[in-house]
């Protein structure tokens, strides 16, 4: 028997079937358009959205015919809702995440309540890019779908209605709306009152690893599943990514490095003050019970280095190919063993937390004749982790304990950037051998629920295994300390000038 994780993101979903030893049996990708068909908007077309799911789970059941699927969870992008009509028409286009059209609307909530207040509620900074700000957006601009709306889904609770089950969210993603009480685990009165939009036009809400029903039959055979497959509820994807890289402590720290790099810290108690308001920092209900979880990110992470590996890299790309080697590890061999003598701001695609500056750019400070491939190299790879070491920092001031990072995601691939980041975080770094976090949370989510792990700290003592263990070293942590204080002052010297750009 088999667990199916299915993630829904921004550009494309993944679905994974792992054994009940954590072994990937079939995993299959789709791809799909974002749309802009205005400037500043970014939309997705759930009837396509629907379809490469459904393709993907066809491709990995006739791959896993002598492992049957026993039961599905889903891991979705947060913030973006389809409106559904009773009879199941999809009424209108996804908005998502990234999408400008909402501008200030988050200011007229802000002359509702304090941003303290809503935080302490919801446990999310007021932002435009919410599921609040895009419903009071269509309520305003597309009447007659709000009104034809029987139900707003996430990608989570679309998938569990298309497959034929009872639409039901779990609490990470009903609190991504800013329209869910986290301590009460419901949708808030309060919050829904401010924008006239009943509770029954969202999905019941359950907790992270609950059993919803089985598929419908006929919706299993088109699929190519067998029977009595059951949905469970999964989670937002960037918890359940945590919980595949066994985050499941306080003082656990997620460090996912992709094309954005992004860090989840785990713990027991809300953080809600004005210090986590001050760094655009959430607080919300993780996919394991009883725990929370906060998100910082680099809008331009492992992007980066792609940029420069193609623009700048055409040497080491062929010498690559001729190889066989990793362009990128041919990159940072030659790097200097002392931090690089120039400095970058990893501003690229815009600043992510605390600053949340989408005019922002890059930078690279203190360029001279006798700079070499090497120092910009390495230069990229301590912007982003001075990012990430300037949100830990401003993190462990408003309250949430830093412990240990678990590194996954491309960049945990290596282990040059990995031992730079002990150095710079001032904290273990832990390699883990999970290539695929967040289907793997989905899939310990499902076993749990039915029975083929006692616990989740069970399944993950099962499948989460450490590949390698870095520890800061002494003299050149010391330096990264002082560097870290030079590194502060760029973003302020320089905010205005980039706003002019």
């Amino acid at each position: 028997m088999s667990l199916l994780g299915i993630d829904v993101g921004t550009t494309g979903c993944k679905i994974i079937v792992f054994n009940i030893e954590g072994k990937i049996l079939a995993q299959a990708y789709g791809e799909y358009p974002l749309l802009h068909s205005q400037p500043g908007w970014s939309e997705l077309d759930s009837h396509v959205v629907w379809d490469k799911i459904s393709d993907c789970i066809q491709s990995v059941a006739q791959q896993t015919k002598n492992d049957p699927v026993e039961a599905i969870s889903v891991a979705s992008q947060g913030e973006a809702v389809t409106p559904i009509s009773k009879s199941g028409e999809i009424l209108a286009n996804t908005i998502t995440s990234f999408d400008a059209r909402t501008t200030d609307i988050s200011n007229e909530i802000s002359q509702k309540a304090s941003k303290l207040e809503l935080m302490k509620i919801t446990g999310i900074p007021l932002s435009d890019i919410t599921t609040l700000a895009k419903l009071t957006w269509i309520q305003r601009y597309q009447p007659e779908v709000f009104k034809q709306t029987w139900k707003f889904l996430g990608y989570e609770d679309f998938v569990f209605y298309k497959l034929g089950l009872p639409p039901v969210v779990d609490y990470s993603l009903a609190a991504r709306t800013m329209l869910f009480d986290i301590i009460q685990k419901d949708w808030s009165e309060q919050m829904l009152n401010m924008i006239n939009v009943d509770s029954s036009m969202f999905s019941s809400t359950a907790a992270s690893g609950t059993i919803i029903g089985e598929i419908g039959s006929n919706i299993a055979k088109d699929l190519g599943l067998p029977q009595n497959v059951v949905g469970v509820t999964g989670g937002h994807d960037q918890p359940c990514g945590a919980l595949g890289a066994g985050i499941i402590d306080e003082g656990d720290v997620m460090d996912a490095t992709g094309t954005v790099e992004c860090i989840v810290p785990v713990f027991s108690k809300p953080v809600l003050n004005q210090q986590m308001i001050d760094g655009n920092f959430s607080c919300y209900p993780h996919v394991v019970d009883g725990m929370y979880v906060t998100l910082g990110f680099v809008s331009s992470g492992g992007v980066i280095l792609r940029w420069f590996r193609d623009n700048f890299a055409q040497y080491e790309i062929e010498q690559a190919a001729s190889s066989g080697q990793d362009v990128y590890d041919l990159l940072m061999k030659s790097m200097p063993k002392d931090p690089s003598p120039i400095m970058l701001l990893p501003h690229f695609n815009g600043s992510g937390t605390p600053k949340m500056d989408l005019e922002s750019k890059g930078a690279i400070l203190g360029l001279t004749l006798g700079t070499s491939k090497p120092d910009m190299v390495k230069s990229i790879l301590e912007g982003i982790s001075f990012e990430i070491k300037h949100n830990l920092m401003l993190l462990d001031s408003a309250g949430v304990t830093i412990n240990e990072i678990r590194a996954i995601g491309g960049g945990a691939k290596s282990e040059q950037w990995l031992q730079l980041k002990a150095d710079i975080f001032g904290k273990k770094v832990i390699a883990l051998d999970v290539s695929e976090g967040v289907c793997l949370g989905t899939a310990i989510l499902a076993g749990t629920a039915i029975g083929k792990y006692p616990s989740v700290r069970s399944a993950v003592d099962q499948l989460v295994r450490i590949k390698k263990v870095y520890h800061p070293r002494e003299e050149i942590q010391k330096k990264y300390e002082e560097r870290m204080k030079v590194y502060t002052q760029i973003y302020p010297a320089i905010q205005s000038i980039y706003h002019q750009l």
